[in-house]
């Protein structure tokens, strides 16, 4: 069904395992002194949390009670001090705890998005891309958050948590035990209960972003929707989904609303039962009334960290969860790779051969069979046939996007899989028929493949493929900022910024993936004056439709369920009648349907085969 979001079903939580979190607390290991000194924080304020009560009770039974009103002067002033020395060591807490945060965001988010891209072709082959940006994205915020904030305050909270429960025992036992009858109350409402709620709101964010998915479609496919009329479809569809929103969000709020109020209560509850059973001992002369004082203010600061502490297990699962799908990727070794005892790649005069190439993404599945090939330095090697027959993957393998299942790709002799990655690449060049575009001024989109180069190489670069022409008459020139995906520019004009990409790469093997065939004729025209430039002195392999780029090519190969089926020059392919000529006598009829040639646009399929 079109314009059907679905849910992310990976899971959310994971039980508690040590190993995986004893390799997490290693991201801390570089940034250990803030970690160190965000817990000093929290013990500073832990001690203000603990001695406040105590000297309440002190001052209450000896001084207050006997008359000394004066001494309620020394607790304010007491109370003062404890506030600012609370406030600087909260504050320079909160300061430790959010830059050990970014520093670990910073390791783990550059960490995994340098393995990801290190990756083979294969890695994107088999992930979408959204479950990609969600392990850099929100998988790495939650370990994060247990990382920094949540591991160092839980940490605090259990000190405070001990701290107090040390001192309410040492003041009156049997005080302390009463108080704690509602812990296992607390507890539950503090590990079940916000759990449910936790998972309630994360399915509302889960609704939510099915909403902005299904607007961006509607959005991006508007004239789609317009021209099929499916506007009344597409409403019904955003307001269904608008429904299963305000539903999610409803009982998240539901409880949400119960979860404080039933905290409170049960906290509530048991100060009342201190309150009950400490007046009685009061009365009887067993306890001051300083001492409950200080029991009821211990207790205002016991509830918090009990409910912290389940809220930090709560977080602990997500990130196990989280921790999962991050390592999953970090463990994962990338399928190209320099071998051991890679050597570089020496300046190629571009001679390739492929002896006895098989290659398949799928096991079992050959998209390519048994190819053996050998092209001298500075042939113009031209592949042709049908979707499917294997061109790109024939490509795919020079600059070694993928190696064989079987078989050797060389260069000048060399062994591809033998050499360093960086050395191959830097001498083979890849223009594409999508041609990417990036964020940016055309000139850094031209010296994408150069940092380096200076403004003149990028301007001769421009002229030689044809671009300089259109990038002149722009009103920024080469300085122009294009959106993402080049947006601005019609598809000839990103072909051509391509082009002179890959002039300035200056690459001994230069490989065209369909790079002209999405392009108008005038275009192809000032193409075809770029290409004769590009081609050059190279040893470049086409892949195209057009006659045009074919028939000027030392060599084609015809390509078909894998093989090479046919390989010679346009007019000995011609002459033979075999598979490249039924190709091109299938395109010129259709051009002739279509009116896209004269008729005598056949001529070189004529019975002479000129």
């Amino acid at each position: 069904m079109i314009n059907r979001i679905g849910e992310d079903e990976e899971a959310v939580e994971r039980p508690f395992d040590l190993a995986m979190t004893v390799r997490l607390l290693r991201f801390l290991r570089p940034h250990v002194r803030y970690a160190v000194l965000a817990l000093a924080s929290l013990v500073v304020v832990s001690l203000t949390t603990l001695v406040g009560p105590y000297v309440t009770k002190i001052v209450i039974d000896r001084d207050i009670l006997r008359g000394d009103l004066g001494a309620l002067w020394a607790l304010g002033f007491f109370y003062l001090v404890v506030a600012v020395v609370r406030y600087l060591a909260g504050r320079f807490e909160q300061r430790s705890i959010a830059v050990l945060g970014q520093h670990v965001l910073y390791d783990m988010r550059t960490g995994l998005f340098r393995r990801i891209q290190s990756m083979s072709f294969t890695f994107f082959d088999r992930r979408p891309t959204g479950k990609i940006m969600t392990r850099i994205l929100n998988d790495v915020s939650n370990l994060n958050q247990l990382l920094s904030s949540g591991l160092v305050r839980m940490l605090g909270d259990l000190f405070t948590l001990v701290g107090i429960v040390v001192v309410m025992l040492s003041l009156d036992t049997r005080l302390a035990l009463l108080a704690f009858v509602v812990l296992p109350v607390l507890f539950l409402l503090s590990t079940k209960l916000r759990r449910q709620i936790v998972e309630r709101w994360r399915r509302v964010r889960r609704k939510i972003s099915n909403i902005n998915a299904n607007l961006d479609e509607s959005i991006v496919g508007a004239r789609v929707v317009t021209a099929f009329h499916r506007e009344p479809e597409n409403t019904r569809r955003f307001a269904a989904l608008t429904d299963e929103t305000l539903g999610s969000w409803m009982q998240a709020i539901r409880a949400n609303a119960f979860f404080g109020p039933a905290v409170d209560l049960t906290g509530t509850f048991g100060t009342v039962l201190v309150f009950w059973y400490g007046a009685d001992l009061v009365r009887t002369g067993q306890v001051s009334i300083g001492l409950v004082v200080a029991f009821v203010s211990y207790l205002g600061s016991f509830w918090g960290p009990v409910s912290n502490i389940g809220q930090f297990y709560s977080t602990l699962l997500v990130a196990m969860a989280s921790a999962e799908r991050v390592f999953e990727f970090l463990d994962l070794t990338p399928e190209i790779r320099d071998v051991e005892g890679a050597v570089p790649l020496p300046p190629l005069k571009g001679r390739v051969t492929f002896r006895h190439v098989s290659f398949a993404y799928v096991p079992g599945r050959w998209a390519l069979r048994d190819v053996d090939l050998d092209v001298s330095p500075g042939q113009r090697v031209a592949l042709v046939g049908p979707t499917g027959a294997g061109k790109s993957s024939f490509l795919a393998l020079l600059s070694r996007f993928y190696d064989p299942t079987l078989g050797q790709v060389l260069m000048d002799g060399h062994d591809i899989r033998s050499v360093q990655l960086d050395t191959l690449r830097r001498q083979v060049a890849v223009v594409l028929q999508e041609t990417y575009i990036f964020k940016g001024s055309i000139r850094d989109n031209i010296r994408y493949s150069h940092p380096e180069a200076d403004p003149a190489q990028v301007e001769a670069a421009a002229r030689a493929a044809g671009a300089a022409a259109f990038i002149e008459r722009l009103p920024e020139g080469y300085d122009t900022e294009v959106r993402e995906r080049g947006s601005r520019l019609s598809v000839g004009q990103r072909q051509l910024i391509a082009f002179a990409r890959a002039i300035l790469a200056d690459p001994r093997v230069l490989i065209l993936d369909e790079a002209t065939a999405n392009i108008d004729t005038e275009t192809e025209l000032l193409i075809q004056a770029g290409l004769r430039t590009l081609l050059a002195g190279r040893t470049s392999f086409v892949a195209a439709h057009r006659l045009s780029t074919i028939r000027e090519a030392d060599r084609i190969l015809v390509i078909d369920q894998g093989r090479i089926q046919e390989s010679g020059t346009h007019e000995e392919l011609i002459a033979r009648r075999g598979r490249y000529y039924d190709l091109l006598r299938a395109q010129f009829q259709l051009q002739e349907q279509v009116g896209w040639f004269r008729r005598d646009a056949v001529a070189p399929l004529g019975p002479d085969g000129s």
